[in-house]
């Protein structure tokens, strides 16, 4: 950056060219197409989108900022044939309608690369069901995964996120999907990437998914324990909450040093994170005691200056002002209709690029080992990160052919394998262990990175530059590397060391506190930010791996989680500059839709998703249920009035039918409708098994289980087989043979020496 430039110009000038060239094509009415198309305008991309009618609200105007639009079908028809990727979304529709735009498009533009967006995808037995957000997102499962454990299910019941959230998480799958797509080194125009909206929600819980191929029981919804308590809580300060996270060993004695180290915190009730768990209501009572009489940025401040990752509630407009986000030039000003200049979220990423100007004629190839095939086949990754979603990340760089390496430790093994996370997240990966503390295997990464393209990390901020690993250095040893930089809030800033992890991140950017139904106490919930933040991660190396293909330059791709998440929030951060008031939390809610709700079924926790987002669904309900037949002529204005009354009458309708036979009755009937389920119950999806969402696979142990696959559906760009996910360090001396050329000799004097530990 030259001493003129600021940052937010710093940023405009790196990572907005990346895509320069590429032309997008958006064809459709649904947000989620906007929300990919925005996601490559904000890469560089030429999107172009044909506007047949109105589209209102600040969000919309958000996702289509930058955008050329066009009524004129002449023109529009110009702008297809010169594309190089067009999306399709024709939700709330099913797959009849998305799949005749993809044949005319297809039979006039062979070559041209097409993602499908649709409520549940192109085929499968469920592929004609109509449904918008409410729909979508309870049919994932994850309407009773989002705001945790509650302590009455009858008293709430699941709900959805706020905030258009199923277009958002869709809309980021088909960009991620489409983008790695167009990185690959092979054509794949004429191809079909079919994004179901159902299956990109579902992922967002891969770790609970996965459970019923264990033979573990679905998560209940009725509070059991702490209620996660110990791993992260809502704590209440003078002037509102706070977040904390002090989850390991050395982060709680830390926390008792913030709190003074009270007598209470050395008795073996609380010795061990167990300990904790057991006796969490006590706990919490002594910690709230403390904390209530704080403020909320006092604790904060002084809990990460001890390093205890520690966030204040807020909603997203306080963050408008936020002087990390300032500095690192997030928000992009967009002239709003009425209220006129305001600001909107921005990139979520920096990018700049190294001063070593050495020229790389072509890109690192794997060598000694034959790879399957895939569209990245030839990409090699070196995985430095964990957890969820640096792993997320890689895991669908590995699912499209990269070789993926990940780097961990005997003493400091990714937290993800003592649950079933790793068993996803691991596949197709190669496994090996490098002590970095040992110069020995600080010269073996060297030596790897010179052998690979990408290099994945999410270490605290300034530890890889400590390692002799930074960009600067891998850039010297491999000049067009690609490094991508994780972290809570980005590298540069006046907050870039602050300590976060994605659950905190939702507590920070106003998302834990827009959730749930009025009037209910705020809740940390599902782990959302991680597996968003794997998707968009994997995007930007995508973006990065196209541009050095055609300038064969590397990059660092900064990237900030609380920018991502941000990114799908734009409703809340406009409606605050706006003046206009924030719904805040309401539930299944929907101010333009009603019924617009879940209602219980037969069975215990049992649940419909409903929604009559035309008056011809709503005319639908009315014939289908007697009682309502006399209402059909109703106001939406007459209906809201009159909720509590019809809430009633389809209550009594839904409680003597299961969720799946209610769900049947309705969409024949021209309803939008789906049921709520467990993790369990979406195991045993007969949609989801005949679209391939499930996969009879090997797993570790051998043994052969059904576990969850990728947010698409594209077998052309992916391996072939997936390899099941690999033990601690079980490749080291594979990968070391087959990379770098070592000999059996050499390896056993590196272990020997300590440093494949």
């Amino acid at each position: 950056m030259s001493p003129e430039q600021s940052p937010e110009q710093s940023k405009k000038a790196t990572s907005l060219d990346l895509l320069a060239g590429l032309r997008v094509v958006e064809i459709g009415l649904g947000l989620a197409g906007a929300v990919c198309g925005q996601t490559f305008v904000e890469a560089g991309a030429k999107v172009s989108r044909l506007s047949v009618n109105a589209e209102d609200g600040n969000v919309w105007l958000a996702v289509n900022d930058g955008k050329q639009r066009t009524e004129n079908r002449v023109e529009f028809e110009r702008f297809l044939s010169a594309a190089d990727l067009v999306i399709v979304d024709k939700t709330p529709s099913g797959a009849s309608v998305t799949q005749g735009v993809i044949d005319k498009i297809r039979s006039d533009n062979s070559g041209i690369l097409i993602v499908s967006i649709t409520p549940f995808g192109l085929t499968g037995p469920d592929a004609e069901f109509t449904g918008g957000d409410l729909v979508s997102f309870h049919a994932s499962g994850m309407g009773r995964l989002l705001i945790g454990q509650v302590e009455d299910p009858k008293a709430e019941p699941p709900v959805r996120a706020s905030g258009d959230q199923s277009a958002f998480i869709a809309g980021a799958t088909a960009a991620c999907a489409a983008m790695l797509a167009l990185a690959g080194e092979r054509p794949y125009g004429g191809q079909v990437i079919d994004i179901s909206t159902q299956e990109a929600l579902a992922c967002m819980a891969i770790r609970e998914l996965a459970a019923p191929a264990y033979g573990e029981p679905s998560q209940p919804r009725r509070r059991e324990g702490d209620g996660n308590g110990s791993t992260v809580s809502i704590i209440p300060a003078s002037d509102g909450f706070v977040a904390i996270s002090p989850r390991e060993d050395r982060q709680w004695q830390a926390w008792l040093g913030v709190m003074g180290d009270p007598d209470w915190g050395k008795e073996e009730r609380f010795g061990t994170k167990p300990d904790r768990a057991r006796n969490w209501n006590e706990l919490y009572s002594l910690i709230t005691e403390w904390s209530s009489i704080r403020t909320k940025q006092w604790i904060y401040e002084t809990a990460q200056d001890a390093h205890v990752p520690s966030f204040p509630m807020a909603t997203p407009g306080d963050l408008l002002e936020s002087p990390q986000l300032l500095h690192r030039g997030f928000f992009t000003e967009f002239e709003h209709p009425t209220a006129g200049p305001l600001l909107r979220p921005g990139v979520p990423y920096t990018v700049r690029r190294s001063s070593n100007k050495r020229y790389v004629a072509t890109p690192a190839k794997p060598a000694g080992v034959i790879l399957p095939s895939g569209v990245l086949s030839g990409v090699r990754v070196l995985d430095l990160s964990w957890v969820i979603a640096g792993p997320t990340c890689t895991r669908y760089l590995a699912a499209l052919g990269a070789d993926v390496i990940k780097v961990e430790t005997s003493g400091r093994a990714d937290p993800g394998r003592a649950s079933a996370l790793h068993a996803i997240l691991g596949k197709s990966k190669r496994a090996i262990t490098l002590n970095l503390k040992q110069p020995e295997a600080l010269e073996i990464a060297h030596r790897l990175v010179s052998k690979c393209d990408v290099v994945v990390e999410n270490f605290a901020t300034g530890v890889l530059d400590r390692l002799g690993l930074g960009y600067e250095s891998l850039s010297e040893i491999k000049p067009d590397i690609v490094l991508l930089s994780a972290s809570g809030l980005g590298r540069t800033g006046p907050d870039a060391d602050r300590v976060a992890y994605g659950t905190l991140i939702q507590c920070y950017t106003g998302f834990a506190s827009l959730n749930g139904y009025p009037d209910t106490s705020p809740r940390v919930g599902w782990a959302w930010a991680d597996p968003l933040c794997g998707l968009k991660m994997a995007f930007a190396i995508g973006a990065a791996l196209r541009q050095r293909a055609l300038n064969h330059q590397g990059a660092q791709i900064d990237f900030s989680m609380v920018e991502s998440l941000l990114s799908t929030m734009p409703g809340p951060l406009i409606d605050h500059q706006s003046e206009q008031t924030s719904s805040g939390q309401i539930g299944n809610d929907d101010p333009e839709i009603y019924p617009h709700g879940v209602y219980p079924c037969n069975g215990d926790d049992q649940w419909v998703a409903i929604s009559t987002a035309s008056p011809g669904e709503w005319e639908a309900l009315c014939t289908l249920i007697p009682k309502l037949i006399a209402r059909r002529s109703d106001s939406l204005k007459t209906r809201i009035w009159d909720a509590a009354q019809i809430d009633e009458v389809i209550t009594a309708w839904t409680s003597t039918r299961t969720a799946r036979e209610a769900t049947l009755t309705l969409q024949s009937a021209g309803v939008s409708a789906a049921p709520s389920p467990d993790s369990t119950e979406l195991f045993w999806n007969p949609h989801l098994w005949e679209r391939g969402f499930y996969a009879n696979s090997t797993d570790m142990d051998g043994s052969n289980r059904g576990l969850p696959g990728l947010p698409w559906r594209w077998a052309v760009g992916e391996r072939p087989v997936q390899t099941p996910a690999s033990e601690l360090g079980a490749d080291t001396d594979a990968v070391l043979s087959d990379v770098l050329g070592m000999t059996d000799v050499e390896i056993a004097e590196l272990r020997q020496k300590g440093a494949l530990t």
